[in-house]
């Protein structure tokens, strides 16, 4: 019994002294649990707090094969997931019938396709069937397990997706501003750690370790939401017209260089990335295009800081002849348009006109200058992966001719298409371009700001002043001008159009195709004060006369439209004045008897101004009516109350006949003086009745500031010639007919009795 005793106090003294704190901490671990607390993932939204990326509860289906087979439910569970989650019987059966190496079933699967992140919907049918058939078969449990977990959500699906980006189903950000700003978004997961008992409560006098879940920040975009979609609204409309390979447009603030907009198409739906995740490529950043055209707005600028460019000077067009290069260069029109000034060069967009300025007199040195100040050939900065840099590596005179009007060696990208000429349209100033605003930290509450990011000055202000005034002439001649099609009536518009011939290579050998183009059209409004610049680049358009002018520069139109109209900002002319060409009229919806709300929408949707008069919730009547036909700037004015309630609207800009309209709705006794629109208003009492006195002024625009076709920028407008804009058809922009043997650049197609190296090919 000693001895036993001595064992026994020997063994206690070990377990209790020497290895107390071994099994004092195997202890511990079964008393204690852990749980997590997932961080939400940060949002992104635009400019406006309009979201675009976040967080919502999803749940994943796990099943237990060795239950299923052991109650033999496997068929009755394989035919209602199928039903619910459309997962095929197959993949069902594998996952049902799992079975590890030693031939027994698992107890853990997941259903990964169809069954992974659902949504609540299909999480409570899935409940419901699991309850159904547990009562059916009079079991505890069927062996399907629903886990609540976050999943990304897109509430605006297709919407600047390549812009956003996606997360796969595991999590992980693929593309866009989601992977570019992965570590802000990501957040920390937290967890807490607690003892329990058998029955696995809190211990109330245990050790508690808690660390709070860290969700990311907050992110706001500069995109406008309106914006992208007028801009997304206006590719699919060249893709189901033209069924290019690709259509790319982006609009930034030139003041700023915050992208307002950044979209392509085919687009690809996020939340389905899988289905056709190919279109989640931004061509935007990621995709090099011989600009044609459009470049020449960089050389023209370099030419005219220079003091280059003279706008009446004369020159021969047709072709130009280099030293030491057998085929001359010509102009879209083969056959030229005789001698014309450089200012009509520019409006024809005569390669010729380029080779003199930037091949002749600015040479190679400082061509190659102005194009690397101007950003090409290198990042801009952007904070989005994988950006390319694009080249402007000419050497050989062939070359550095073809560079002057963007073709042959210089490839760029459509992000550094818009810096560039949103440095002309600014002042000169070239921006980093900026995709994000601000970012919130929501355990801190503080927010970070970007600014603005000058970069460098490459032009001075007066050449951008010039410059902007050569470019306007491009759009409003509506003889001479490439891009008439991008006028606006009211607004001053610069742009270039561009037309560039695809490098393809057949047996071994690579030339220009004479079938696929890229074309274009790259633009600002308005001139004097811009507000907004828009690039639009389609790959591959299937039509036989592709072109900038024919194509992109109606494009430009709509989404330049659209949010110069979304950003309030007003005409430089009345419609109708000296100053402004005639253009085609929208009609004016029903909305009478309408809530306000949806007539709101119904506006906003077709970009037309309004104004609400009165405070009631329907829409009584409408000024002007149903059915008219107004200038796309008009302003459309809601009556919701009756006319005893309404208060005098504000009348500035309105014609003597609404005028007369809205003030008799309202019922007040109208005294206009002068013609045309009104300028200012004041209510007065006479003879003891209200009266409005309104002071009208004809459109007569800005003094001296036509923006016509003539040479001179400042001279009076001509009248209406041309008013018939969005001509199918360039003949009459470009050069008068379509020739045959047209070369490789341009606003008018190449015909493929163009020589493949007769603009672009390397000596």
């Amino acid at each position: 019994m000693t001895l036993l005793f001595l064992v026994l106090i020997s063994r206690i003294y070990i377990v209790q002294v020497v290895e107390g704190a071994k099994w004092y901490g195997l202890a511990k671990e079964r008393w204690s649990t852990e749980e997590k607390m997932l961080a939400k993932r940060g949002t992104i939204a635009d400019r406006n707090g309009s979201v675009l990326a976040m967080d919502t509860i999803a749940y994943n289906v796990t099943l237990n094969p060795k239950l299923i087979n052991d109650e033999k439910l496997t068929e009755e569970i394989i035919n209602g997931l199928h039903d619910i989650l459309g997962t095929s019987k197959e993949e069902l059966r594998k996952n049902v019938t799992a079975k590890k190496e030693d031939g027994n079933f698992y107890v853990y699967r997941e259903v990964r396709s169809g069954g992974w992140q659902i949504d609540k919907a299909h999480a409570d049918k899935i409940k419901q069937f699991r309850e159904d058939l547990a009562k059916e078969k009079e079991v505890y449990s069927v062996g399907i397990d629903l886990q609540e977990n976050l999943k990304r959500y897109y509430p605006k699906n297709s919407l600047a997706a390549q812009l956003v980006g996606y997360l796969d189903k595991e999590g992980v950000a693929m593309t866009g501003v989601e992977a570019s700003f992965n570590e802000q978004l990501s957040g920390e997961d937290g967890y807490i750690k607690y003892e329990k008992d058998g029955k696995r409560v809190q211990l109330t006098e245990g050790e508690v370790d808690y660390k709070p879940a860290k969700d990311g920040q907050y992110v706001q975009l500069t995109i406008d939401n309106e914006i992208q979609h007028y801009v997304e609204e206006a590719l699919q409309e060249i893709m189901k017209t033209y069924s290019p390979k690709s259509a790319t447009a982006i609009a930034a603030d030139p003041n700023t260089m915050e992208i307002l907009a950044m979209a392509n198409m085919p687009q690809y739906n996020p939340n389905e990335y899988w289905k056709n995740n190919s279109n989640s490529y931004n061509h935007a950043i990621k995709s090099l295009y011989e600009p044609g055209s459009t470049f020449k707005i960089v050389t023209l600028a370099s030419a005219v800081e220079e003091g280059l460019f003279n706008p009446d000077e004369l020159y021969k067009s047709g072709q130009i002849k280099l030293k030491g290069v057998p085929n001359p260069i010509r102009d879209i029109k083969r056959e030229g348009w005789g001698t014309i000034s450089f200012l009509d060069g520019l409006k024809y967009s005569s390669n010729v006109a380029f080779v003199k300025l930037g091949y002749e007199r600015l040479g190679e040195q400082k061509l190659r200058e102005y194009y690397t100040n101007f950003g090409f050939g290198q990042k801009t900065g952007i904070k989005l992966g994988n950006e390319l840099s694009g080249t402007i590596n000419f050497k050989y005179p062939s070359e550095i001719a073809n560079a002057t009007f963007g073709q042959g060696v210089v490839t760029v990208t459509p992000i550094q298409q818009v810096a560039a000429v949103a440095a002309v349209a600014n002042g000169g100033k070239l921006f980093q371009p900026q995709i994000v605003k601000s970012m919130t930290d929501p355990s801190t509450k503080t927010t970070t700001t970007f600014e603005p990011k000058m970069v460098r000055q490459v032009i001075s202000e007066e050449t951008s002043k010039k410059v902007g005034e050569y470019l306007e002439q491009v759009v409003s001649d509506q003889d001479k001008g490439s891009g008439k099609n991008a006028y606006i009536e009211g607004y001053r518009v610069a742009g270039k159009t561009g037309t560039a011939q695809k490098v393809t290579t057949v047996n071994g050998k690579s030339g220009y195709s004479d079938s696929k183009y890229v074309v274009s059209f790259i633009g600002y409004a308005p001139v004097d004060n811009p507000k907004i610049v828009v690039y639009v680049v389609v790959d591959e358009p299937n039509t036989t006369f592709a072109s900038g002018g024919k194509i992109a520069a109606p494009a430009f139109k709509q989404i330049v439209l659209k949010s110069l109209r979304k950003m309030g900002v007003a005409p430089n002319y009345p419609a109708g004045s000296a100053n402004s060409k005639k253009e085609a009229t929208i009609t004016v919806p029903d909305l009478t008897e309408l809530k306000v709300q949806q007539a709101k929408a119904e506006l906003t949707a077709k970009a037309m101004t309004f104004d609400l008069i009165g405070n009631g919730k329907t829409v009584l009547q409408q000024i002007p009516a149903p059915g008219s036909a107004v200038h796309p700037t008009q302003r459309i004015y809601l009556i919701t109350e009756q006319r005893e309630k309404l208060a005098i609207p504000d009348l500035t800009g309105v014609s003597l006949r609404d005028a007369l309209e809205l003030t008799s709705l309202i019922g007040i006794r109208l005294i206009p003086e002068g013609q045309g629109f009104v300028v200012s208003q004041k209510e007065e009492t006479l003879n003891k009745v209200r009266v409005l006195k309104v002071v009208l002024a004809p459109p007569t625009g800005k003094e001296g500031q036509s923006g016509n076709a003539e040479t001179n920028p400042d001279a009076k407008d001509g009248g209406d010639k041309g008013s018939e804009t969005g001509k199918e058809g360039e003949a009459g922009t470009s050069g008068g007919t379509t020739d045959s043997q047209t070369t490789s650049n341009g606003d008018q197609a190449a015909n493929s009795n163009t020589s493949s190296n007769g603009n672009a090919a390397p000596e």
